[in-house]
């Protein structure tokens, strides 16, 4: 089953990886801001999916929080 609409957001890594409560941090205001997340984890970063349309106020969520939020290009 393919689930579209998915938008992802990379932390900047690499992440050392003794490093504790980055999805936490991350995942905490979007849960209070009520929107549905799946966090991937890799060997030195962290992925957070976010479905399309709750993109924005997603990303204003992270950024009351404290979290910088920004673009590759």
């Amino acid at each position: 089953m393919v689930q579209r609409g998915w938008r992802g957001l990379k932390v900047v890594g690499p992440l050392d990886f003794a490093l504790t409560g980055v999805a936490a941090a991350l995942t905490a205001p979007l849960a209070a801001a009520e929107h549905s997340v799946l966090v991937v984890a890799t060997y030195d970063t962290d992925y957070l999916f976010v479905r399309e349309s709750a993109l924005a106020a997603a990303v204003a969520a992270l950024e009351v929080a404290g979290h910088r939020v920004g673009t590759d290009s």
